[in-house]
């Protein structure tokens, strides 16, 4: 079946874990780009992108992707407030991705209904979202916070937890990140450079996406 034809269902962030083995984090200045960069994502292989907050566009950028895109699975990222779990709700996002999660995000995140990656870094974070419920979350900033060495470790006292690591994720790293057993998949900006975005370049990030594809945990 091809990449286009399939439809994942994303019930929750354990879900979200599984559909690819690379999330690429994408910042979207302009509305008309979504569109055409989610196909070339997907044309490669790649059925699910986060679509970040981080630019004016980010929140048309998903109810583009959302409403256009068969096929694919669209996310927000950079979701930093409870007024934006609201938006990013409305917009048609599948799924929320949060950096940290103080109580009120994290409240409003859940709250939701949606699948959550929420980002953590430290064991207390970790903790305090599987006491919420949650056992698949975003490892963030990866490298800084340890990198591979740290989720490895972590998989000792709390093996039940799944990590999604974004932040330093690299074409050179992340299969050794995909090789852990808590790790589901990755998230990186590679796939998506500004300058190929920028100039329309979608042949470019297919093959990018498609190169993303092909990794797989040893």
């Amino acid at each position: 079946m091809s990449p286009v034809a399939q439809h994942h269902e994303i019930r929750s962030g354990a879900d979200v874990l599984d559909v690819s083995p690379v999330i690429p984090v994408v910042v979207v200045e302009s509305v008309e780009q979504a569109v055409p960069l989610a196909q070339a994502l997907l044309r490669g292989g790649i059925p699910v992108v986060e679509i970040t907050l981080r630019s004016e566009a980010g929140l048309a950028a998903i109810e583009a992707v959302a409403n256009e895109v068969e096929g694919m699975v669209v996310g927000a990222g950079t979701v930093l407030t409870p007024e934006q779990v609201g938006q990013v709700r409305d917009a048609g996002a599948q799924f929320i991705v949060t950096p940290g999660s103080p109580p009120r995000l994290l409240e409003a995140a859940v709250g939701s209904g949606l699948p959550l990656l929420a980002g953590a870094g430290t064991l207390t974070e970790m903790l305090t979202l599987a006491e919420a419920g949650l056992t698949a979350m975003k490892f963030f900033p990866a490298e800084a916070s340890g990198g591979r060495a740290y989720l490895s470790s972590v998989a000792g006292p709390c093996p039940h937890l799944r990590f999604c690591p974004t932040g330093g994720v690299t074409p050179e790293n992340a299969r050794d990140y995909l090789a852990l057993p808590n790790v589901g998949c990755v998230g990186g900006s590679w796939l998506t450079p500004k300058d190929a975005v920028a100039q329309g370049d979608w042949a470019r990030i297919e093959s990018l996406a498609a190169q993303a594809a092909s990794l797989r945990s040893a």
